[in-house]
């Protein structure tokens, strides 16, 4: 499958109870079409404690027909789901670093450093002194004083 027909096959549902789980997803909008995965994803910040932690409070659902995930945020946005109102609408694509770069600073990475980094001396920055620049700098601090 091309990346853009999952796009347009998965939908984002938001406003899910902590009580709501891949099953009662898969069971209230298998209604609407075939449905190839169910992801809740976790608001565990370590991945090896995923399993006990919450959800975040919304899902993504792909189909496995575009006119399914339409016919689901059709009748699934605005109406309630186990006392909320739900959100239904086509997933985006996620913005921001690639996958797997985590809670890491951009310019951690080696790629970000290579393309926009600059030594301090090219920039002007900061450099270190010569010895006879500092003995120079010394002997001006001492007639100021």
């Amino acid at each position: 499958m091309e990346e853009g027909t999952v796009r347009k096959n998965t939908i984002f549902v938001g406003g899910l109870t902590e009580d709501t789980d891949e099953a009662a997803l898969l069971e209230h909008f298998a209604t609407f079409g075939d449905v190839v995965d169910v992801q809740l994803p976790s608001s565990a910040t370590n991945p090896a404690l995923a399993a006990e932690a919450k959800h975040r409070g919304f899902a993504f659902i792909t189909f496995t027909q575009a006119l399914d995930a339409q016919d689901a945020i059709d009748n699934m946005d605005m109406n309630e789901f186990r006392g909320r109102v739900l959100k239904v609408n086509l997933a985006k694509p996620q913005k921001g670093p690639v996958q797997g770069a985590g809670n890491r600073a951009i310019w951690e990475s080696e790629e970000w450093l290579q393309t926009h980094a600059q030594h301090a001396a090219d920039r002007g920055g900061n450099r270190a002194r010569t010895k006879d620049e500092a003995t120079d700098a010394q002997n001006e601090d001492a007639r100021e004083e």
